[in-house]
């Protein structure tokens, strides 16, 4: 049983927040921590900012969580925007003229970025020089500015988005891969003691199972799950409360819910098994192509339930044997 009664959860000071704040407490991703580790002990070994960082991989498996520890490690303050926000060459030109020496700005969704950013962006992080234009028309002149080192982290689910002049100039392109069931019940141990909940091994690995291997659904879930044993029970998360809450949520004994097991059954029963284009599948299941791709289709290729093949996606064996289907003759 894990449970509140540990010291950690008696100290006033522990953090409110489920995010880790430094290596020591993220869960999972070794291999990108090893080579973190070590970049940080070369920056900080030679006093120098830390190179620019790009973080990719689908969403919910700690890229902004990842940001935010790299700052503390380096003893620096970070800043959080996302492509989007930035919307003019002047918005970026305000974030980057407020940044001090060995500061982090960290853009999410950096493969939304407006060109005309993008290419402001470009010296700015190669010479940590920044380039803007004064007037308009025959009068307009270029001013050059000097900007302190510092160090952008981007975030993106889409690698193949962000056009390759910007993608070459990060020194570090790291990938964030999907969790084990063992690292996400550590997960949920952690989370657990931090919401002062009573969760037992068999409710945690219920819960890891059900995830997607993704640590922001697990602790989710864990959210939901204790809800209902508020409610409906003692507050403590066993075995029997994991299951029925997550019967309420409708989600499966793989992770599965309402709008993945629709996207798998189109597939069956409408194209008997595929493939079909991801625009149809997009038209039938009401959903964004963006929103197939990018939070769906993952975990259905991770666990081998869909493939992808240049005519379009096709189910496998084994969605037809989860969702206890009959191939067509």
């Amino acid at each position: 049983m894990a449970s509140t009664d540990e010291t950690e959860a008696d100290d006033p000071e522990i953090e409110i927040s489920l995010r880790p704040k430094d290596f020591d407490s993220y869960i999972g991703q070794d291999r990108l921590k090893a080579n973190l580790k070590l970049a940080i002990a070369a920056a900080k070994k030679r006093d120098e900012p830390l190179d620019h960082i790009l973080l990719h991989g689908p969403p919910g498996l700690g890229k902004t969580t990842m940001a935010t520890v790299i700052a503390n490690e380096m003893n620096a303050q970070i800043r959080v925007t996302s492509g989007p926000a930035i919307e003019r060459a002047g918005d970026l030109a305000s974030l980057l003229t407020n940044l001090n020496d060995n500061d982090i700005l960290f853009i999410d969704e950096i493969h939304r970025l407006h060109r005309t950013v993008e290419e402001v962006l470009y010296t700015a992080m190669e010479d940590f020089k920044l380039d803007i234009m004064i007037g308009k028309g025959p009068s307009a002149r270029s001013l050059r500015l000097d900007l302190a080192r510092f160090t952008i982290i981007g975030a993106t689910t889409r690698t193949g988005s962000i056009a390759a002049p910007l993608r070459d100039r990060f020194g570090m392109v790291h990938r964030l891969d999907f969790y084990s069931t063992d690292q996400i019940e550590s997960i949920l141990k952690r989370a657990a003691k931090i919401l002062k909940v009573k969760i037992d091994f068999e409710a945690a690995n219920i819960l890891a199972t059900r995830s997607r291997l993704t640590p922001r659904i697990a602790n989710r879930l864990l959210k939901r799950v204790r809800d209902y044993a508020d409610i409906n029970g003692d507050g403590i998360i066993d075995q029997k409360t994991a299951i029925k809450a997550l019967e309420l949520l409708d989600i499966d004994e793989l992770g599965l819910d309402p709008i993945d097991r629709l996207l798998l059954t189109t597939i069956i029963d409408n194209y008997n098994g595929g493939p079909v284009g991801v625009e149809t599948l997009a038209a039938i299941t009401a959903e964004e192509r963006a929103t197939i791709e990018d939070m769906i289709e993952p975990y259905l290729l991770q666990i081998g339930l869909l493939e992808r093949t240049p005519r379009g996606r096709k189910t496998t064996p084994k969605s037809y044997s989860h969702l206890g289907k009959n191939r067509k003759k």
